[in-house]
């Protein structure tokens, strides 16, 4: 079987319902269910709070070393894939702790259970040759990019501007170490800004999508010109299932979506899709809802992925347009909504 951490929140939920469309292999979900992790993403494979058999699931918070190493060994997996982390960069600058504890110390305990059970087979045991530790981190730890700057690639320079950014690159250098120093075999993933079904809605795309509909307003930090690469979540788990079964070890992957755009645009396109789909009762544009914030302390101003390695090694690129991504998502959302 394989372990997903972090498979009830967001990424990791869509990544468990991408697995079990296309394999039979069974998955165990290891999720400590905080604020961001809700079992109710995982309902598609569960019924009256039981999971199918393909399906497993361990609540397990990863700061619990001897909780962590015990469901390894009894698990035995065949891979790890490590989504679990907090990951929202306001949360981070008020409370820190969280993130160090979570991304960093989680992040380390899992390398030491995994490399403790990985060790402990035979050479020749063919679990041992196929296993992989393959660790899902963010283009957050490579800094900020001016306009003109080249997109990150995987050797840009760590630069991380955040609390959240600095946990998640110790994450990544823990994760190269263990596999330069012990051997692992790791792989480590470096994502640009997801989105799609199940986010929670402190992110822009979901947070904007509800207020809009609630008639609040529309807050964006600053000017509204700070750019992202935006990437469809379904498009981020086959790259990541791409990773898995073809990536070479050791080697880190960047996976976008080939759309950079500011918040604002991004707003602007949310409130003209809403228009289209959920129209106001007064007529009028939900684009008029929009209100500029404050900026957030140490806001970085550009992120941009070059994905041109994972595309040229390993045959992935993005399915979704931010076009067709953004409808899709707007369309999740409302039904959603529209049922409770």
């Amino acid at each position: 079987m394989i372990i997903v951490t972090g498979g009830a929140g967001f990424i990791g939920s869509n990544f468990v319902l991408e697995w079990v469309k296309s394999s039979q292999e069974p998955v165990l979900v290891l999720d400590c269910l905080s604020y961001a992790g809700n079992l109710e993403n995982l309902a598609a494979v569960s019924s009256n709070g039981r999971f199918d058999q393909q399906v497993l699931f361990s609540r397990t918070d990863l700061r619990n070393f001897p909780a962590v190493q015990s469901v390894i060994q009894q698990a035995k997996p065949r891979a790890i894939v490590h989504f679990a982390a907090e990951s929202h960069v306001d949360r981070s600058i008020d409370g820190p702790s969280d993130f160090i504890h979570t991304n960093v110390l989680g992040t380390f305990h899992l390398l030491q259970a995994a490399r403790d059970w990985w060790t402990s087979l035979d050479d020749k045991n063919p679990d041992k040759t196929s296993f992989r530790f393959l660790h899902v981190s963010t283009d957050e730890v490579y800094g900020s990019l001016s306009e003109n700057d080249p997109a990150f690639s995987e050797t840009t320079a760590y630069a991380p501007n955040s609390p959240y950014s600095a946990s998640k690159a110790a994450s990544d250098h823990l994760v190269r170490a263990w596999h330069h120093t012990y051997g692992l075999p790791t792989l480590t993933t470096n994502c640009s800004n997801n989105y799609g079904p199940f986010q929670f809605p402190e992110k822009l795309i979901p947070l904007m999508i509800k207020h809009a509909i609630d008639a609040k307003a529309l807050p964006i930090y600053g000017d509204g010109r700070n750019i992202r690469d935006w990437l469809y979540v379904r498009d981020h788990c086959l790259a990541i299932k791409t990773v898995l079964r073809l990536g070479r070890v050791g080697e880190v992957y960047n996976i976008g979506g080939d759309a950079e755009m500011n918040n604002l645009e991004v707003v602007h396109r949310i409130c003209a899709l809403l228009d289209e789909l959920k129209p106001r009762c007064d007529g009028r544009s939900y684009s008029e809802q929009i209100e500029f914030v404050k900026d957030r302390p140490g806001h970085d101003r550009r992120y941009a992925i070059d994905a041109s390695k994972i595309r040229r090694e390993l045959g992935w690129s993005p399915e979704e347009n931010f076009d067709s991504g953004i409808r899709k998502t707007i369309q999740w959302y409302l039904k959603l909504w529209d049922n409770k």
